[in-house]
């Protein structure tokens, strides 16, 4: 007779207990857009964690905001996964080399390219370097984002409102006008909107609005791009966190930022990398205008 096998997971986790649970120290603030370093506690990007499967091999990578929080996971997902990336980021010089130094560790190209995506001649410039320096371009994540909560609609700007609208939409269109010469058949866009698509926070209106603009994009883009063979898709995280939410939030918010969802936590950008790189590889190819909801629970119907 055999013996018998214990067939026992050797991962599972609960998935409340897995990273931690509000409160954070509410005693954080930080200039916009904020630094990895100065968090308590600190996020998880993977840096220990993901590990690839050559999902990925030999692509080349735009990632807009990608020194840091998501930007940062997958950045670091891509590379392990086989990709060569080029980096854009606002000024964050400290965060964008510990990036780019995890992307080089795991073997692949990484290109810093510092400057502001408002302007749409820079994110020209962001499109010709990757080719230029990367040798092509077949994944387009427009990650990169502005917000500021405020507690009246009378506290929003016309300012604050440019800039949101310029660096959350404006920019997106700018690097999708720029790159399409450039995608192949197979290509990918991956977008990041938000739960706030669905469930708007009373005190980012105006970013809340942009997160919808972008779902209304994608889906439409997507249709528009489906006779090219490039695909264009988005992820909605929920509550993460990142260097933008003790630089934007109040400090109470950032206490207890992420216990109203079911989950009971923020999430952590490591528990968004594996959305991007399945949108970003063929084993999303029937997957187009969709959107992957990442948002411990919180319900986008």
């Amino acid at each position: 007779m055999n013996p018998t096998i214990e067939n026992k997971p050797a991962d599972l986790q609960d998935p409340q207990q897995k990273y931690p649970q509000p409160p954070q120290s509410e005693q954080q603030p930080q200039d916009v857009p904020g630094t990895e370093s100065e968090m308590q506690p600190t996020a998880d990007h993977g840096e220990t964690s993901y590990q690839g499967s050559g999902k990925l091999t030999g692509r080349k990578a735009i990632i807009t905001g990608g020194d840091s929080g998501i930007g940062r996971a997958v950045a670091i997902a891509f590379a392990r996964e086989g990709a060569d990336v080029l980096i854009a980021y606002l000024n964050e010089e400290e965060d964008a080399r510990e990036t780019a130094r995890y992307v080089e560790e795991a073997g692949r190209k990484a290109v810093l390219v510092a400057g502001d995506i408002r302007d749409e001649a820079h994110c020209q410039q962001l499109v010709e370097r990757a080719v230029a320096e990367l040798g092509g371009l077949d994944i387009l994540v427009n990650n990169a984002a502005y917000q500021m909560a405020q507690e009246s609609l009378q506290d929003i700007t016309a300012d604050q409102l440019d800039r949101t609208f310029r660096t959350n939409i404006f920019a997106m269109f700018y690097l999708c006008k720029a790159a399409e010469k450039h995608l192949k058949p197979g290509s990918t866009v991956v977008n990041t909107t938000s739960i706030n698509a669905y469930k708007p926070s009373p005190i980012l209106l105006d970013y809340a609005a942009t997160k919808a603009a972008i779902q209304n994009f994608t889906a439409n883009l997507g249709q528009v791009w489906a006779e090219k063979g490039i695909r264009v898709n988005c992820v909605a995280p929920g509550p993460i966190w990142t260097p933008l939410i003790p630089s934007t939030m109040p400090p109470e918010k950032v206490k207890n930022f992420g216990q109203d969802v079911p989950l009971k936590r923020a999430g952590q950008p490591a528990e968004l990398a594996p959305a991007y790189v399945l949108l970003a590889s063929n084993d999303s190819s029937y997957m187009t205008g969709s959107t992957i909801q990442v948002t411990g629970g919180t319900p986008t119907i």
